[in-house]
């Protein structure tokens, strides 16, 4: 049952007490309704993409009280200071490199090297996360490929039952996502147009280039952070799927009772859990790797995980970190 939550202090409260506990609330924004679990906690991150039936891990957009709450998190430069200073709060969402203490959760990322910030223009959000005390991790509140929601009636059209509760926040005024724009390379790249023109942003830091990074598929152009390229999420050490046995020169991520035989072994889930071996995705992905390498391993060998609810993006993660690198 998904509760709805009032938007004065006691609903606020009553929410922040939900996503401290590492539960699921919706709630509204200048743009459109989100769906918020606490950032740094990757069981909660994984149930967003559970409830929203996501078939791959996306990054997700982190929301911030304030700007100084966000670059402690991420490295600005001088566009995203100037950005952040005229057009937050507002529908802006800003990609950059994570800081090495980043204490957001590496799934919430999509175990890549930049993360999205932004600091929503609305009362109840900003109330929202004052009270958790920490970032918010919110896509929107719907089900994968549906229509975004702007009031709670849509929100529980496609997720009731699947989230703890929503705050009703009453019609969101925007009414389209935000503006993602990727301050990672040479030039600013406008990933996603949205409540932020283009013009606006133009004005402020000079020229934007359109479209997405090289190499990504058309599909992938509009995620809310770059890097769907298939060697970001590629180890050093390559990767072998579904394997049912496991030499003593490879590392072995295991799902369920673990092989015999490894170098060394990460374990997603001893239970075989898809949440929890969402949550741990990627920080084995990068352990392996590391200790893969420093014990002079020949790659990581990847137990099979079933095809379904979670397993699915899971999988599909897999199968990019497994990919043939491409030629320099």
């Amino acid at each position: 049952m998904t509760d709805v939550l009032t938007s004065d202090a006691a609903g606020i409260a009553r929410a922040a007490a939900i996503l401290r506990a590492g539960g699921l609330v919706a709630f509204g924004t200048e743009t459109v309704y989100g769906l918020g679990g606490d950032a740094t906690n990757a069981r909660a991150v994984a149930a967003i993409f559970a409830a929203k039936g996501r078939p791959h891990f996306n990054p997700l957009i982190c929301h911030y009280a304030d700007a100084d709450a966000s670059f402690r998190d991420v490295v600005p430069n001088q566009a995203a200071r100037v950005l952040a200073q005229a057009l937050w709060p507002g529908p802006l969402t800003l990609v950059l490199p994570r800081r090495p203490n980043c204490p957001v959760a590496l799934l919430t990322g999509a175990g890549l090297d930049t993360l999205a910030v932004r600091v929503p223009a609305h009362p109840v959000a900003l109330a929202l996360i004052r009270a958790l005390g920490r970032a918010i991790a919110a896509p929107s509140a719907n089900r994968s490929g549906q229509v975004s929601p702007t009031t709670t009636a849509h929100v529980l059209d496609g997720l009731a039952g699947r989230i703890d509760a929503v705050i009703d926040s009453g019609p969101c005024p925007v009414g389209v996502e935000s503006t993602v724009l990727a301050l990672t390379g040479p030039r600013p790249l406008l990933l996603r147009p949205g409540g932020a023109t283009v013009e606006t942003i133009e004005a402020l830091i000079g020229p934007v280039d359109h479209g997405a990074p090289h190499g990504v598929s058309g599909s992938e152009a509009g995620l809310p952070s770059p890097g769907m390229l298939l060697s970001h999420y590629a180890p050093t050490l390559p990767v072998r799927l579904a394997a049912r046995s496991v030499a003593a020169e490879e590392a072995l991520l295991a799902f369920g009772p673990a092989l015999p035989g490894a170098g060394t072994t990460y374990e997603l889930s001893p239970t075989g859990n898809p949440a929890e071996a969402a949550a741990r995705l990627f920080e084995g992905l990068r352990d392996l790797d590391a200790r893969g390498q420093a014990l002079g391993l020949r790659g990581i060998a990847v137990m099979r995980v079933p095809d379904a609810g979670l397993g699915l993006a899971i999988n599909d993660r897999l199968r990019r970190a497994a990919a043939p690198r491409p030629a320099p």
